[in-house]
Order: structure tokens, then sequence, then C-alpha cells
């Protein structure tokens, strides 16, 4: 007795139409419609990483990611972008299932270590970042160096201001980010930090779901 598993195919022929009729499937399945298992990243410990190679149609490779421990994430207002541990996942908007579990997809919001972005912003502007009282503005005493230096620091630690919601994160260490990538297809957990009306949105949802009511 042989046992047959179905496949995983991702064509569209047994959808209805946008209209909400039925359609006729005029032919069988094909070989190049089907699919693969999801990849279902973990986030693990560092150095736990754990990335496969998979051949692709037309001898193409993708990179499967099953576990990560970190990745590249971007800090747009500053422009500036890191490799950082990925702390914890935190949301998913599709399935808190994936929270639990701690699974990394594209979309999913987790928190990142602060340090590499603490360390550039106090080295490039030379302003404490996420200090408990107000930052400290630089004064040409606190500088070691040319005339041209101090006056170029001093100029640049005037123009450090960042946004309060995500200052505030600095102070704890972890900052919210969101991932871009694909870690089932690229073999990687890369993002950027939230800013603005987005990182506002999902301190809400965060706040919804902590105190118990549906997000």
């Amino acid at each position: 007795h042989l046992e047959v598993s179905m496949a995983i195919t991702r064509d569209s022929r047994h959808k209805r139409r946008h209209t909400g009729g039925r359609r006729n499937v005029h032919k069988k399945k094909r070989k190049f419609e089907t699919g693969r298992q999801a990849a279902m990243t973990k986030l693990v410990g560092a150095g736990e990483k754990r990335i496969r190679q998979v051949r692709a149609r037309g001898g193409n490779i993708k990179y499967r990611a099953l576990r990560l421990d970190s990745g590249n994430f971007s800090w747009g207002q500053e422009v500036c972008t890191k490799k950082t541990r990925i702390l914890d996942v935190v949301y998913n908007a599709s399935n808190n299932e994936l929270v639990r579990t701690k699974t990394l997809v594209k979309g999913c919001i987790v928190q990142i270590d602060a340090t590499p972005f603490k360390t550039w912003y106090e080295t490039h502007y030379k302003v404490a970042l996420g200090a408990k009282k107000e930052a400290h503005v630089l004064t040409p005493a606190d500088v070691k160096g040319s005339s041209h230096v101090v006056r170029k620091a001093a100029n640049l630690s005037k123009a450090a201001a960042i946004e309060p919601a995500v200052a505030e994160q600095f102070q704890t260490g972890r900052v919210l980010a969101c991932i871009s990538s694909r870690p089932g297809q690229s073999g990687r957990a890369d993002g950027y930090i939230l800013e603005g009306p987005e990182l506002a949105f999902y301190q809400k949802q965060l706040l919804k779901k902590k105190s118990g009511k549906k997000a």
C-alpha cells in the first residue's frame, strides 16, 4: 500500500472569481505550481543560527533560515544601519501563535538591542542618548581637538533631536522594529526601527494586548 501525500499548490484555479462565481477547472495541477512547507524561522540565542540552502527552479538558490539571532536594522531618521541582536517577538498582526512561538516572519514586530545605535549616536553627536535627565548639550570644553573639530561637534550636538517616543525606548535598552526581509527566502531577518505614526500605532496595539483587550 503506497501512501501519497498531497502537495502544496500555489495555483488559483480552485478559487472563486472576484464576482463570487465558481471557476471551471480546465487542467490538472502542474509541477511548477507546487510550493514548499513554511520555514517557520525561530528566534534563538546568540550563536545558534541555522540556515539551509534550497535548490529552486532554474538552478537558483534560496536560503532557508530555520533559526536566527540577529539582523541588520536601519534607523531611518538618522540614516544609520547596524547589525544587532533580536531580543523578542512582541506582535504579529496575522497570528498570535507566531508571537508565542517566537517565529520570525516578514512584517512581525520585534524588540532589538539598542546598544549599537546608542553607541553610534553618542560618538556621532557627542550627546548622551537614553539618559534619564535632559541630554547634555556639548560645550567647547567637552571636546578635545582643533578648533574646527570643536565647532563641528558643537553644531552637531545642537542638531541632535530625536522623537521623544524613540528616545524613551533607548532608556530601556530595547527598541521596537519591524522585519522587512523574508527569513525563509533570503535567510536574513533585516528590518527598520519603528518611528512616527507607525510606532504610535504598534505601541497602542501592544498596550491593548497587555491590558487583555482584543488587539
